[in-house]
């Protein structure tokens, strides 16, 4: 769920120091929104937000939709002083927003209006603005205090990542190889036949096969290591600290007794 936190300062240098700490706090610059008098700057430059655009009465009255009273008020407010609009998330995002803008001296336009109004308001007669006062009787403080919530989530601590991969490794081994090789040797001889060379003297045919020795090769894969990976899990107990902020109201009673020459100091 969205929320738009306005914030108006009249200072703007102050409310340009309130945007860099919004930044430095985790606000995404795109959602955040600054007008200087009724002209808008933008913290991300496409954004597509330009509620500004169209003048600072049109941005509160799209705001506040059929509050006109509060949207009129906002809005004499807004043409004279730097508002800052941070678009959140989540209500805790737009507490965060909201607190602050405070602690960098954000106006609280529903407490006093005249001490920010515009050109329409101080143009009003004293009699008119007297008389307002008057019979303005009830004064409200919000009385606000901060709840701690706390919950957890799982991040990513580390881990390992095992890879296999094969690799290859060049061997040798030197053998001792046998061959055989079939010569032929002639020679001229010049003797008388004898009777084994007669008998001899006919059709003959000598064979005689050359062999040789080749390295057979042999592979055999054996495994010779095994790796586990597992993980343990263990339970520690964490403390929270963080401070948490409240609203407390003094009520101190006025003297009833002041004469009537205290009363015209």
């Amino acid at each position: 769920m969205s929320h738009t936190v306005v914030g108006l300062f009249n200072n703007a240098d102050t409310a340009r120091n309130a945007v860099q700490k919004l930044v430095d706090d985790g606000f995404e610059n795109s959602n955040i929104d600054c007008s200087y008098s009724g002209s808008t700057t933008s913290g991300g430059a496409d954004t597509g937000r330009r509620d500004h655009e169209s003048g600072i009465e049109k941005f509160f009255r799209n705001l506040f939709g059929d509050d006109d009273d509060t949207a009129d008020k906002y809005s004499r407010a807004g043409k004279n002083n730097t508002v800052v609009t941070v678009h959140a998330t989540s209500d805790y995002e737009a507490k965060r927003a909201a607190d602050l803008l405070d602690d960098f001296g954000a106006i609280d336009v529903d407490e006093d209006e005249t001490s920010y109004s515009g050109d329409n308001i101080r143009a009003e007669s004293d009699a008119t603005t007297s008389d307002r006062r008057d019979t303005d009787t009830t004064r409200k403080i919000p009385v606000v205090e901060e709840n701690l919530e706390v919950g957890k989530r799982e991040v990513q601590t580390g881990g390992v990542r095992v890879r296999s991969r094969v690799i290859e490794k060049p061997v040798e081994e030197n053998l001792r190889l046998r061959e055989e090789t079939v010569n032929i040797e002639r020679k001229p001889v010049d003797r008388d036949a004898t009777a084994s060379d007669l008998d001899t003297f006919q059709d003959k045919e000598i064979e005689m096969t050359e062999r040789k020795e080749v390295p057979l090769v042999n592979k055999e894969a054996r495994v010779t290591e095994e790796i586990t990976v597992n993980k343990e899990t263990d339970v520690r107990n964490e403390t929270v600290r963080d401070t948490l902020k409240k609203t407390e109201v003094d009520v101190e009673n006025l003297n009833k007794n002041r004469t009537a020459e205290d009363g015209n100091l």
